[in-house]
């Protein structure tokens, strides 16, 4: 078995792969408008009602139409997906995991497409929506190795008369409810995560985002997954979502999401419903109030760099995205300076235009919500650029302003909760333990960052920053870009049940261990 070896993104510098992006367009651009079923033990079902996904960069697109499912549909996925899990849980591991690199291959011949259909659905720029499929590529060739390895581990010893093993057993049928930030990276890997571990599953992808869903679904057939071991549900999280979660033959959820939906997922799948016979076991991700510190020794423009890629990156649309930027009284001023000026420079719009940094929210009800947020932060701070919809220029998309606030109250909730949207908070602080402090008091636990040279705060860092994944120094965003194999992602608190996503623990959470002891 070759080394794991992380997906390349595409070079657009390169003429060949500006020229390929503009056919890839083209031919995206002409399968958009199509109607798409539901898949339930590998039956395609185009039934039940009809809802539009739209671009969020222009509204006029119709992306698709999508069939969502209803309870009853449910029960069947359920069935189809039990029957599979007969066989498929008796499948050799080997065989799986040759099923999901067959799998990742086909991904990565099509990633350029991919990539352009994420930039239609979810509004991601062309460079955004190429590391979100190279991260899944990721996930689905880095679980099946790692599936391999565990099969071959001998994890516990024998001795004279006594021959002991330890066997890794597959949960059974569970649910997978995805995101609409990340509709391929995290679709995938919480899909083949569980699946690669001999489970079956029923996956119901974010509303806004079920057309690459479905072709993700389709990328699966084609490798060779036997029907209903995978099935693709889409629907209302309030009628199809919440029936599965408190399912007595749902074994397991997987989830990734808002907090406030986490929290009510943990909640739901806790009872147990005539006919349940275990503790479904829940992997949570949820959401962030990342904080980046910028020590007065820091390179204040590789800082100022690295906090406007964490937040302004796909419009701060991810629970990993840079939320707050404390910054030392000494280089205080000088930073928001270089920090403003980079982000007036920003080119928004449409991603498939390789030149725009950044593009749309997601829908209506997110615009509503950030320029909520946005208000409230011209009572609590100062305004230092942005503000606003951008409604003169894209009349027909979900765009806002990449927008900073200076000397926040300490009271604001622009402080305390998760925005997720283009919105920086910049404050001064005084004392680096002060810092700490400050970003460990949010409830939150996910991301954080750190530039500065002293190794003494590195240290300090290390063991006060109470995050999931710390960062030191990084340029292309303070807290974000974790990098399957590398920075196993998941986070602490009310971020979620720190899965550790990517690493070399994720497959335990979708197997349970049956030791046995032969006395000889």
């Amino acid at each position: 078995m070759s080394e794991f070896k992380n997906e390349d993104y595409i070079d657009f510098s390169k003429e060949e792969n500006k020229e390929l992006l503009r056919k890839t367009v083209e031919k995206v651009q002409k399968e958009l408008g199509r109607t798409y079923p539901f898949i339930i033990g590998g039956k395609e079902f185009f039934e039940g009602e009809l809802v539009e996904s739209v671009n969020p960069a222009n509204t006029k697109e119709l992306i698709g139409r999508v069939h969502f499912a209803t309870k009853e549909h449910a029960d069947q996925a359920l069935d189809a997906a039990y029957k599979a899990f007969e066989t498929w849980s008796k499948t050799p591991a080997e065989k799986r995991a040759q099923t999901l690199f067959k799998a990742a291959e086909i991904s990565q011949k099509r990633k350029l497409e991919l990539s352009v259909w994420l930039v239609k659905e979810c509004g991601k720029s062309i460079r955004e929506a190429v590391a979100d499929v190279a991260e899944g590529i990721d996930f689905m060739n880095y679980y099946a190795k790692r599936m391999i390895e565990i099969d071959n581990e001998k994890p516990v010893f024998s001795v004279p008369g006594e021959n002991n093993s330890l066997h890794h057993v597959p949960l059974g049928v569970g649910l997978t409810i995805a995101p609409w930030n990340f509709p391929f990276a995290i679709l995938c890997g919480m899909t083949v995560g569980a699946v690669v571990a001999g489970n079956c599953n029923i996956v119901k992808p974010a509303s806004t985002t079920p057309v690459i869903a479905y072709i993700v679904h389709k990328i699966y057939e084609e490798a060779g997954f036997p029907k209903g071991v995978m099935n693709y549900l889409p629907g209302k999280g309030s009628v199809v979502g919440d029936y599965l979660v408190e399912h007595p033959k749902i074994r397991y959820i997987s989830f990734t999401g808002s907090s406030h939906v986490g929290k009510r997922i943990y909640e739901k799948m806790a009872s147990f419903p005539a006919g349940q016979k275990w503790f479904k076991r829940c992997i949570v991700e949820t959401g962030g109030k990342n904080h980046a510190i910028v020590c007065e020794d820091a390179d204040i423009n590789k800082a100022a760099e690295g906090c406007l890629r964490g937040a302004f990156g796909y419009s701060g649309q991810k629970c990993s995205a840079t939320a707050v930027a404390l910054v030392h009284e000494k280089i205080y001023d000088k930073f928001l300076s270089i920090l403003k000026s980079k982000t007036e420079k920003l080119k928004i719009g449409e991603g498939t235009d390789q030149n725009n940094f950044t593009g749309p929210v997601i829908d209506p009800n997110a615009v509503q919500k950030i320029m909520e947020y946005i208000e409230q932060g011209k009572k609590d701070g100062q305004l230092v650029v942005g503000g606003q919809k951008m409604t003169k220029i894209y009349s027909d998309g979900y765009f806002i302003q990449p927008t900073i606030f200076s000397n926040v109250g300490e009271n604001s909730k622009l402080l305390k909760e998760e925005i997720f949207g283009p919105v920086l908070v910049v404050n001064r602080f005084f004392d680096f333990n002060d810092a700490l402090k400050k970003v460990n008091s949010t409830g939150y636990g996910l991301t954080g960052g750190v530039f500065t040279s002293s190794e003494k705060n590195k240290e300090l860092a290390r063991r006060k920053f109470h995050v999931g994944n710390l960062y030191f120094n990084r340029t292309s965003g303070a807290t974000t870009g974790a990098i399957v194999g590398r920075q196993p992602f998941g986070g602490f608190n009310m971020s979620g049940t720190d899965s550790k996503a990517g690493g070399r623990n994720y497959l335990y959470l979708f197997l349970q261990e049956k030791s046995v002891c032969d006395m000889i």
